[in-house]
Protein backbone atom coordinates (compact mmCIF):
# COMPACT_ATOMS: atom_id res chain seq x y z
CA UNK A 1 0.00 0.00 0.00
CA UNK A 2 1.70 3.45 -1.31
CA UNK A 3 1.70 6.34 1.10
CA UNK A 4 -1.34 8.14 -0.78
CA UNK A 5 -3.84 5.01 -0.71
CA UNK A 6 -2.71 4.33 3.09
CA UNK A 7 -3.46 8.12 3.91
CA UNK A 8 -7.54 7.19 2.48
CA UNK A 9 -7.45 4.32 4.22
CA UNK A 10 -6.71 5.90 7.93
CA UNK A 11 -9.08 8.76 6.93
CA UNK A 12 -12.00 6.35 5.82
CA UNK A 13 -11.84 4.55 9.16
CA UNK A 14 -11.50 7.64 10.78
CA UNK A 15 -14.87 8.52 8.87
CA UNK A 16 -16.56 5.95 10.42
CA UNK A 17 -19.67 7.07 12.74
CA UNK A 18 -20.81 4.05 15.52
CA UNK A 19 -24.06 3.93 16.47
CA UNK A 20 -25.06 5.87 20.69
CA UNK A 21 -28.37 4.26 21.87
CA UNK A 22 -29.93 4.68 24.98
CA UNK A 23 -32.33 2.10 26.49
CA UNK A 24 -35.02 4.12 28.22
CA UNK A 25 -36.00 1.92 31.42
CA UNK A 26 -36.56 3.56 34.52
CA UNK A 27 -34.70 1.39 37.16
CA UNK A 28 -37.18 -0.64 38.71
CA UNK A 29 -38.29 -2.32 34.96
CA UNK A 30 -34.78 -4.18 34.98
CA UNK A 31 -34.31 -7.73 34.35
CA UNK A 32 -31.97 -8.13 37.11
CA UNK A 33 -35.15 -6.96 39.25
CA UNK A 34 -38.22 -8.84 37.81
CA UNK A 35 -38.25 -11.12 40.09
CA UNK A 36 -38.55 -9.13 43.69
CA UNK A 37 -40.53 -6.09 41.99
CA UNK A 38 -43.98 -6.76 40.28
CA UNK A 39 -45.05 -4.72 37.64
CA UNK A 40 -48.17 -4.04 39.12
CA UNK A 41 -46.57 -1.64 42.20
CA UNK A 42 -44.68 0.36 39.27
CA UNK A 43 -46.99 2.66 39.23
CA UNK A 44 -45.74 3.51 42.94
CA UNK A 45 -42.21 3.23 42.62
CA UNK A 46 -39.64 6.74 42.15
CA UNK A 47 -39.97 7.89 38.50
CA UNK A 48 -36.26 9.05 38.11
CA UNK A 49 -36.09 8.48 33.95
CA UNK A 50 -36.64 11.82 33.47
CA UNK A 51 -34.78 13.56 35.28
CA UNK A 52 -32.14 11.06 33.99
CA UNK A 53 -32.73 11.38 30.47
CA UNK A 54 -32.30 15.23 30.60
CA UNK A 55 -28.77 14.63 32.10
CA UNK A 56 -28.37 12.38 29.49
CA UNK A 57 -29.27 15.06 26.68
CA UNK A 58 -27.27 17.41 28.17
CA UNK A 59 -24.00 15.01 28.13
CA UNK A 60 -24.69 14.55 24.33
CA UNK A 61 -25.32 18.37 23.88
CA UNK A 62 -21.92 18.69 25.26
CA UNK A 63 -20.59 16.45 22.68
CA UNK A 64 -22.72 17.32 19.82
CA UNK A 65 -23.69 14.08 19.70
CA UNK A 66 -27.00 12.74 18.32
CA UNK A 67 -28.69 9.04 18.92
CA UNK A 68 -31.53 6.35 19.29
CA UNK A 69 -33.51 6.67 22.57
CA UNK A 70 -35.31 2.85 22.63
CA UNK A 71 -38.17 3.58 24.36
CA UNK A 72 -40.59 1.36 26.65
CA UNK A 73 -43.85 1.60 25.58
CA UNK A 74 -45.14 2.05 29.20
CA UNK A 75 -42.22 5.28 29.92
CA UNK A 76 -43.52 6.82 26.51
CA UNK A 77 -47.07 6.73 27.90
CA UNK A 78 -46.03 8.76 30.96
CA UNK A 79 -43.35 10.97 29.38
CA UNK A 80 -45.12 12.29 26.54
CA UNK A 81 -42.98 15.63 26.93
CA UNK A 82 -40.10 13.99 26.79
CA UNK A 83 -40.39 12.19 23.77
CA UNK A 84 -41.50 15.59 22.06
CA UNK A 85 -37.51 16.99 23.53
CA UNK A 86 -36.26 13.97 22.22
CA UNK A 87 -37.16 14.59 18.49
CA UNK A 88 -37.08 18.49 18.97
CA UNK A 89 -33.51 18.10 19.67
CA UNK A 90 -32.71 16.09 17.25
CA UNK A 91 -32.62 12.49 18.63
CA UNK A 92 -33.95 9.25 16.80
CA UNK A 93 -37.12 7.63 19.21
CA UNK A 94 -37.54 3.62 18.76
CA UNK A 95 -38.88 0.87 20.58
CA UNK A 96 -38.06 -1.15 23.49
CA UNK A 97 -41.14 -2.72 23.77
CA UNK A 98 -43.93 -2.06 26.17
CA UNK A 99 -42.66 -3.01 29.82
CA UNK A 100 -39.61 -4.94 28.90
CA UNK A 101 -41.09 -8.09 28.63
CA UNK A 102 -38.28 -10.21 27.11
CA UNK A 103 -38.95 -11.73 23.42
CA UNK A 104 -38.72 -15.62 24.74
CA UNK A 105 -41.18 -15.24 27.12
CA UNK A 106 -43.82 -14.48 24.44
CA UNK A 107 -45.78 -16.32 21.74
CA UNK A 108 -45.63 -15.01 17.96
CA UNK A 109 -48.86 -13.21 18.61
CA UNK A 110 -48.11 -11.77 21.89
CA UNK A 111 -44.92 -10.24 20.25
CA UNK A 112 -46.63 -8.67 17.67
CA UNK A 113 -49.51 -6.81 20.19
CA UNK A 114 -46.01 -5.93 22.68
CA UNK A 115 -44.53 -4.15 19.58
CA UNK A 116 -47.89 -2.95 18.21
CA UNK A 117 -49.03 -1.23 21.32
CA UNK A 118 -45.44 0.33 22.14
CA UNK A 119 -44.78 1.37 18.63
CA UNK A 120 -48.38 3.38 18.50
CA UNK A 121 -47.68 4.50 22.07
CA UNK A 122 -44.12 6.24 21.09
CA UNK A 123 -45.22 7.58 17.78
CA UNK A 124 -48.53 9.20 19.29
CA UNK A 125 -46.20 10.84 22.23
CA UNK A 126 -42.90 11.67 20.20
CA UNK A 127 -45.23 12.39 16.46
CA UNK A 128 -42.71 10.51 14.26
CA UNK A 129 -42.51 6.85 12.69
CA UNK A 130 -40.31 4.82 14.68
CA UNK A 131 -38.37 2.71 12.52
CA UNK A 132 -36.34 0.84 14.75
CA UNK A 133 -36.28 -2.00 17.36
CA UNK A 134 -34.48 -3.30 20.33
CA UNK A 135 -35.60 -5.99 22.09
CA UNK A 136 -35.50 -6.16 26.06
CA UNK A 137 -32.14 -7.62 27.85
CA UNK A 138 -31.36 -8.31 23.78
CA UNK A 139 -33.91 -11.23 23.80
CA UNK A 140 -34.08 -12.01 20.21
CA UNK A 141 -31.75 -15.18 20.21
CA UNK A 142 -31.83 -18.82 18.96
CA UNK A 143 -34.84 -19.45 20.41
CA UNK A 144 -37.05 -16.11 18.92
CA UNK A 145 -35.69 -16.13 15.46
CA UNK A 146 -40.06 -15.34 14.24
CA UNK A 147 -39.21 -12.19 16.02
CA UNK A 148 -37.72 -10.89 13.10
CA UNK A 149 -40.33 -12.40 10.53
CA UNK A 150 -42.79 -10.20 12.59
CA UNK A 151 -40.77 -7.35 12.73
CA UNK A 152 -40.24 -6.88 8.50
CA UNK A 153 -44.52 -7.63 9.01
CA UNK A 154 -44.79 -4.82 10.76
CA UNK A 155 -42.76 -2.30 8.76
CA UNK A 156 -39.50 -2.22 11.09
CA UNK A 157 -36.33 -0.70 9.09
CA UNK A 158 -33.50 -2.49 11.46
CA UNK A 159 -33.56 -4.18 14.57
CA UNK A 160 -30.72 -3.92 16.92
CA UNK A 161 -31.82 -6.58 19.61
CA UNK A 162 -28.66 -9.52 19.05
CA UNK A 163 -25.73 -10.04 21.22
CA UNK A 164 -23.85 -12.47 19.38
CA UNK A 165 -22.10 -13.23 23.32
CA UNK A 166 -22.73 -16.58 26.16
CA UNK A 167 -23.81 -14.16 28.58
CA UNK A 168 -25.97 -16.06 31.75
CA UNK A 169 -28.68 -13.63 31.38
CA UNK A 170 -28.88 -13.19 27.12
CA UNK A 171 -26.95 -14.01 24.15
CA UNK A 172 -26.60 -15.43 21.12
CA UNK A 173 -23.35 -16.69 20.39
CA UNK A 174 -23.57 -17.81 16.98
CA UNK A 175 -24.98 -14.91 15.47
CA UNK A 176 -22.75 -12.98 12.98
CA UNK A 177 -20.64 -10.03 15.26
CA UNK A 178 -21.92 -7.66 12.91
CA UNK A 179 -24.98 -6.33 10.67
CA UNK A 180 -27.11 -8.59 8.62
CA UNK A 181 -30.29 -9.42 7.07
CA UNK A 182 -31.82 -11.97 9.14
CA UNK A 183 -34.75 -12.90 6.50
CA UNK A 184 -33.09 -13.68 3.25
CA UNK A 185 -35.40 -11.53 0.67
CA UNK A 186 -36.44 -8.72 2.82
CA UNK A 187 -34.83 -5.25 3.88
CA UNK A 188 -34.78 -5.58 7.58
CA UNK A 189 -31.24 -4.87 8.76
CA UNK A 190 -29.91 -6.34 12.32
CA UNK A 191 -27.10 -4.25 13.93
CA UNK A 192 -25.95 -6.60 17.29
CA UNK A 193 -24.67 -4.58 19.96
CA UNK A 194 -20.81 -4.31 19.89
CA UNK A 195 -18.66 -7.57 21.18
CA UNK A 196 -14.53 -7.84 21.22
CA UNK A 197 -12.77 -10.40 19.69
CA UNK A 198 -10.14 -12.20 22.27
CA UNK A 199 -8.20 -15.41 21.02
CA UNK A 200 -10.95 -17.87 20.47
CA UNK A 201 -13.34 -15.67 22.84
CA UNK A 202 -15.80 -13.01 21.73
CA UNK A 203 -16.54 -10.85 24.73
CA UNK A 204 -19.44 -8.53 25.69
CA UNK A 205 -18.12 -4.80 25.12
CA UNK A 206 -20.92 -2.89 23.48
CA UNK A 207 -22.03 -0.81 26.95
CA UNK A 208 -24.07 -1.20 29.59
CA UNK A 209 -22.22 -2.63 33.07
CA UNK A 210 -19.79 -3.90 30.73
CA UNK A 211 -18.66 0.10 30.23
CA UNK A 212 -19.70 0.87 33.30
CA UNK A 213 -17.52 -1.84 35.84
CA UNK A 214 -14.48 -2.60 33.79
CA UNK A 215 -11.91 -0.06 32.92
CA UNK A 216 -12.58 2.39 30.46
CA UNK A 217 -9.59 1.15 28.40
CA UNK A 218 -11.16 -2.02 27.92
CA UNK A 219 -13.89 -0.16 26.13
CA UNK A 220 -11.80 1.68 24.65
CA UNK A 221 -9.92 -1.40 22.80
CA UNK A 222 -12.80 -3.35 21.99
CA UNK A 223 -14.82 -0.45 19.61
CA UNK A 224 -11.11 0.63 18.18
CA UNK A 225 -10.81 -3.32 17.68
CA UNK A 226 -14.14 -3.29 15.39
CA UNK A 227 -13.55 0.47 13.59
CA UNK A 228 -9.98 0.29 12.95
CA UNK A 229 -8.82 -3.88 12.66
CA UNK A 230 -12.55 -4.82 11.34
CA UNK A 231 -13.67 -1.26 10.14
CA UNK A 232 -16.87 -1.66 11.42
CA UNK A 233 -18.74 0.75 13.12
CA UNK A 234 -19.22 0.00 16.94
CA UNK A 235 -22.96 -0.07 18.73
CA UNK A 236 -23.12 1.27 21.95
CA UNK A 237 -25.74 1.28 24.78
CA UNK A 238 -26.75 2.02 28.14
CA UNK A 239 -29.51 3.15 30.34
CA UNK A 240 -30.67 6.47 32.41
CA UNK A 241 -30.53 4.45 35.66
CA UNK A 242 -27.02 4.28 35.26
CA UNK A 243 -25.75 7.82 35.53
CA UNK A 244 -28.02 7.92 38.52
CA UNK A 245 -26.33 6.69 41.81
CA UNK A 246 -28.55 8.05 44.39
CA UNK A 247 -31.64 5.77 42.68
CA UNK A 248 -33.21 3.64 45.52
CA UNK A 249 -31.82 0.37 46.55
CA UNK A 250 -33.75 -3.13 45.94
CA UNK A 251 -32.62 -4.94 49.32
CA UNK A 252 -34.13 -8.12 48.31
CA UNK A 253 -32.55 -8.58 45.25
CA UNK A 254 -29.77 -11.37 44.77
CA UNK A 255 -26.40 -10.03 45.99
CA UNK A 256 -24.91 -11.01 42.06
CA UNK A 257 -27.88 -8.40 40.86
CA UNK A 258 -27.14 -5.72 42.83
CA UNK A 259 -23.55 -5.83 42.54
CA UNK A 260 -24.12 -6.07 38.65
CA UNK A 261 -26.77 -2.80 39.03
CA UNK A 262 -24.83 0.02 41.60
CA UNK A 263 -21.35 -1.11 41.05
CA UNK A 264 -19.67 2.61 39.88
CA UNK A 265 -22.70 3.97 39.02
CA UNK A 266 -21.07 7.33 40.36
CA UNK A 267 -18.45 7.11 37.88
CA UNK A 268 -20.39 6.55 34.50
CA UNK A 269 -21.09 10.37 33.61
CA UNK A 270 -17.23 10.91 33.73
CA UNK A 271 -16.37 7.99 31.77
CA UNK A 272 -19.51 8.57 29.16
CA UNK A 273 -18.19 12.43 28.38
CA UNK A 274 -14.58 10.62 27.79
CA UNK A 275 -15.96 8.16 25.36
CA UNK A 276 -18.69 10.69 23.24
CA UNK A 277 -15.46 12.74 22.60
CA UNK A 278 -12.71 9.81 21.78
CA UNK A 279 -15.16 8.25 18.87
CA UNK A 280 -17.89 9.78 16.42
CA UNK A 281 -21.12 8.60 17.17
CA UNK A 282 -24.77 8.83 15.53
CA UNK A 283 -28.49 7.75 15.52
CA UNK A 284 -28.88 4.35 14.84
CA UNK A 285 -31.38 4.77 11.78
CA UNK A 286 -28.71 6.58 9.98
CA UNK A 287 -26.05 3.58 10.85
CA UNK A 288 -28.69 1.22 9.86
CA UNK A 289 -28.76 2.62 6.40
CA UNK A 290 -24.63 2.85 5.89
CA UNK A 291 -24.78 -0.47 6.67
CA UNK A 292 -27.73 -1.77 4.34
CA UNK A 293 -25.61 -0.23 1.67
CA UNK A 294 -22.50 -1.82 2.22
CA UNK A 295 -24.68 -5.17 2.58
CA UNK A 296 -25.90 -4.42 -0.73
CA UNK A 297 -22.37 -3.73 -2.46
CA UNK A 298 -20.80 -6.62 -0.83
CA UNK A 299 -23.77 -8.83 -2.42
CA UNK A 300 -22.58 -7.78 -5.85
Amino acid sequence: MNMASSKHHVQHKQRLVSGMSVDIEDWFQVGAFEKVIDRRDWNGLSDRVDRNVRLILDLFDEACVKATFFTLGWVAARHNSLMQELVARGHEVASHGWDHERVFTMDRAQFAADIDRARKQIEDAGGVRVQGYRAPSFSIDSRTPWAFEVLAEKGYRYSSSVAPIRHDHYGWAEAPPFAFHPLEGQDLIEIPVTTAKLGSRRLGAGGGGFFRILPYHFSRWAISQNIYKFERPAVFYFHPWEIDPDQPRVAAAPLRSRLRHYTKLEHMAGKLRRLLKEFSWGRMDELAQVEKARLESEAV
